[in-house]
């Protein structure tokens, strides 16, 4: 765990490069960007270190992307709820002889606040 605000950008500014092939990365995020926020004290507590595990268990595991065949069906999946909101891109391959389904690009981010004012089937 990242012990101060510099280490701790550091850390986000490297997950944030391959935030694309991480699932729900801005929910997972989210608390350790509100750290190195310069309102915030730097307190490392039970939360913080749940995100940080998890953000850097999903670097490692990252899923493999998937080079779309044109003539096969995209599948479109969003989702918004609390303060985040992403999308998943996902094309069907056929891998020997077999149908599997992976991602081609995936997007999440924090609402903002004029966004929160939205019922969540309005922001998706």
């Amino acid at each position: 765990m990242p012990q101060t605000k510099n280490e701790m950008q550091s850390f986000l500014g490297l997950a944030c490069y391959y935030r694309k092939h991480i699932k729900d990365f801005a929910r997972i995020s989210k608390s350790l960007y509100k750290l190195c926020d310069q309102q915030t004290v730097y307190e490392i507590n039970k939360e913080r270190v749940k995100a940080y595990e998890e953000l850097k268990d999903s670097l490692k595991t990252a899923p493999f992307l998937i080079i779309p065949d044109w003539n096969l069906s995209f599948k479109l999946y969003i989702d918004a709820c609390g303060e985040v909101l992403g999308a998943a891109l996902h094309k069907t391959q056929i891998i020997n002889d077999k149908p599997v389904e992976g991602p081609i690009f995936s997007i999440s981010r924090q609402i903002k606040p004029t966004e929160a004012k939205y019922e969540e089937s309005q922001i998706e």
